[in-house]
């Protein structure tokens, strides 16, 4: 039958206090002895282990500030409370016996009701501190599961809403998974770059990740006849198409006012407007320029064009990897931002195995 009393162990290297406190604590509780530190270091891992310690502090070979220790610096004993039995009542030896964990002193000769009433506030203390720790961590785990739970069906919402807008375009929902692979590979490369390392820590990455997919959500907003015209547009229709990123940044602003802002839709909001953008000038909707692109629409921008270069369009066949490649490389400084080219220079191989990975399915 297993002990279901608390357990614990007396250290000491006299023999008339070992029987006085074995006496006063045994109708109560199990208690072990030890009579020197090396022994009681050996039981104090022994288990059941003990609930709490009674250590004296004069003893030969190794004291007792000695034994606590190296109780403190075992993960195995650490969190078992020591109570110091000494005749020492100076200041200094209590601070510096709290110092090394302890958490009471004794003094002897012992008082019965004394021993008894600090042995039995300790255990109440443990015992609360461990049931404590273990609802603390029930909380932790619930938060979580109930965290994933809400970033999952955010995951699902954003890929059901992008899917179904690429639905009225020439694209598929693979474009979504391929892009947004892309821009992390991308912004991982570049987390340790001098210019990007203060903004691409994981968290930004992690919601440039999350956020990619809403880069084209303002098509909605194009008429079909433009979105799936078989042939080139003209000037008129391409002036209307233009307008996608407008209104993705308007429809991202009225979902901020209606519920409230955050990071995530800060980041779609800058992808879905600016990815347009080109690093001389001369791209939509703002014509900005240089540093005055977001990082996250220079990240974008290649992700999506090399994304459409590899992809078959009705107004064009795929290009190969290597094709696509060299155009990017042109666009070096002209359409994209030269540390992101020489970033995806790096990794293009990278970008080769996510476009397999998510191939179309035809």
């Amino acid at each position: 039958m297993t002990e279901s009393r608390p357990k614990i162990l007396i250290v000491d290297d006299e023999r008339f206090y070992i029987n006085v406190l074995v006496d006063l604590l045994k109708t109560d509780y199990c208690t072990a002895v030890a009579k020197n530190g090396r022994q009681a270091l050996e039981l104090a891992q022994i288990e059941p282990k003990p609930d709490l310690i009674l250590l004296d502090i004069l003893m030969p070979e190794m004291d007792g500030y000695t034994v606590c220790a190296e109780l403190k610096k075992n993960i195995k004993t650490e969190d078992i409370p020591v109570i110091f039995l000494t005749v020492k009542s100076e200041i200094e030896d209590e601070i510096k016996g709290f110092e090394l964990g302890a958490i009471d002193y004794i003094t002897k000769p012992v008082s019965p009701p004394i021993v008894k009433a600090r042995v039995k506030t300790h255990l109440a203390l443990k015992q609360n501190a461990v049931f404590l720790r273990q609802q603390n961590a029930l909380l932790e785990q619930r938060v979580q599961q109930r965290t994933e739970e809400i970033c999952d069906t955010q995951d699902v919402a954003i890929y059901c809403l992008t899917s179904l807008a690429e639905t009225r375009d020439n694209e598929t929902g693979y474009h979504i998974r391929r892009t947004q692979n892309y821009v992390r590979a991308l912004a991982s490369q570049l987390k340790d770059h001098p210019q990007f390392k203060d903004e691409l820590n994981d968290r930004y990455i992690a919601l440039l990740y999350k956020s990619a997919p809403l880069h084209d959500i303002g098509k909605v907003g194009v008429p079909d006849s433009i979105l799936q015209k078989p042939g080139a547009l003209d000037a008129e229709e391409w002036t209307e198409m233009k307008k996608h990123s407008v209104y993705g940044k308007n429809a991202i602003e009225r979902a901020e006012t209606e519920f409230h802002h955050n990071s995530f839709l800060d980041v779609a909001k800058q992808i879905a407007y600016t990815h347009h953008e080109k690093w001389d000038g001369s791209g939509y909707p703002q014509g900005l320029q240089g540093d005055e692109i977001p990082i996250a629409g220079r990240l974008m921008a290649i992700a999506d064009v090399y994304d459409a270069l590899i992809s078959k369009r009705v107004y064009k066949p795929a290009f190969s990897h290597q094709k696509a490649v060299e155009i990017i490389t042109e666009g070096r400084e002209v359409h994209f931002d030269p540390d992101v080219t020489d970033a995806f220079l790096v990794i293009k191989d990278e970008f080769e195995q996510i476009a397999s990975r998510f191939k179309d399915v035809l």
